[in-house]
């Protein structure tokens, strides 16, 4: 069973992280993280190296977490603390971040970058009201609001989100063919992307806005070898 649990990086998700992983003592708990960005995480340090669109992207995230009384990245090393608890694994299952960022930069339309640089720095003054009402618009209709970002950001959302999920559903992949349950942690937004590419494997689908609400569901019982989809879903606000 791959345990696919939904995050945004700016919530205050720790106890609920903890709990998913303490019920299920999975063998391996896979995170939104390549080596570098882990590191950087533990440390606080941040990415001084980092190209600049990364590090106003950065700052975006911290000033919202902060709106929300967290750090960035607080439910990755709570997800990296559990699995030591229960003595799993800890796989990082994201793509190295230097490769992607300069994919990313590389392949960006002059007009691409401006708007994302635009849209980045107007996030610096965005409000939490406003985070949670995109938030409540994203959960109405994740495939829309997804299609929505890739008519305006096409390479971005093929770099940061499309060639991702491909990675992370590969590694997944690899990590369930070894035996014993697998849990990993990734930003909501590559549920629905890690879901159609796995779909052919024994899934449990938990999403942020469930975690958010306080729910952590038990672990789900199946038949032996049987190909199901345990979705805990409710209705968005």
């Amino acid at each position: 069973m791959i345990t696919l649990v939904g995050v945004g990086h700016v919530f205050d998700l720790n106890r609920q992280i903890r709990e998913v992983i303490l019920l299920r003592r999975p063998r391996v708990v896979g995170i939104e993280l390549d080596r570098v960005r882990f590191l950087a995480l533990q440390d606080r340090g941040g990415r001084r190296d980092a190209p600049v669109l990364y590090r106003l992207l950065s700052l975006f995230q911290e000033r919202m977490a902060g709106k929300f009384g967290v750090q960035v990245g607080d439910e990755m090393l709570a997800a990296a603390d559990a699995a030591k608890h229960v003595g799993a694994e800890v796989a990082l299952i994201d793509q190295d971040s230097a490769v992607m960022f300069q994919r990313l930069w590389s392949g960006m339309s002059f007009e691409e970058r401006v708007k994302m640089f635009v849209a980045a720095a107007s996030g610096l003054f965005v409000s939490r009201r406003r985070v949670e009402k995109e938030l409540a618009r994203f959960e109405s209709d994740n495939t829309g609001y997804l299609a929505e970002f890739g008519t305006q950001f096409p390479h971005v959302k093929r770099v940061l989100i499309d060639e991702r999920d491909a990675h992370m559903a590969q590694t997944l992949r690899g990590l369930h063919a070894q035996g014993g349950a697998v849990v990993a942690v990734i930003g909501d937004g590559h549920l629905e992307g890690l879901r159609r590419q796995l779909q052919d494997l024994p899934l449990e689908i938990i999403r942020l806005h469930d975690l958010r609400g306080g729910s952590v569901p038990p672990p789900p019982s199946a038949p032996d070898g049987a190909s199901v989809t345990f979705s805990y879903q409710t209705e968005g606000p």
